[in-house]
């Protein structure tokens, strides 16, 4: 009897923790502030593209210039032996005639933190079965 006792609590320990991991690990595309910064989490900080393809759209994705800004901080980093940190600051979500963009300024920084430079982004969002990624513009 008490071993079916520790097996029912053992059990439902389990199903306690995968609710729990389930819950952690949720893409959450609720809102388009939010999937950006995990986007930009994904896809800047860690450069990790099969993460960063949960938060894209699955038709007419256009990341050139995002992936050429990518490409050439990985670039200075070989180039001059440097780590370079990127981060971003308040995402601003707008909506006009049915398109929603999300700006943001995204920073790079040397690890050191003797350079710095900020440009400002939009990414242009859609609304399928959750928000996602459409694209990435520099603006001037």
């Amino acid at each position: 009897m008490g071993a079916g006792i520790l097996a029912l609590l053992c059990l439902g320990g389990v199903g306690v923790f995968i609710s729990f991991y389930d819950e952690a690990t949720k893409i959450e595309r609720s809102k388009p502030d939010v999937v950006v910064d995990q986007f930009l989490r994904a896809y800047l900080v860690n450069r990790d593209d099969k993460e960063a393809e949960l938060y894209t759209c699955r038709k007419n994705l256009d990341l050139s210039q995002l992936n050429a800004y990518r490409t050439d901080i990985q670039s200075r980093e070989q180039r001059f032996s440097i780590g370079i940190r990127v981060d971003w600051t308040s995402l601003i979500v707008s909506a006009d005639g049915g398109k929603t963009t999300v700006s943001t300024d995204v920073r790079r920084a040397i690890a050191d933190g003797s350079e710095r430079t900020t440009d400002r982004w939009q990414f242009s969002m859609v609304d399928d079965d959750g928000w996602r990624v459409c694209g990435a513009t520099q603006l001037p």
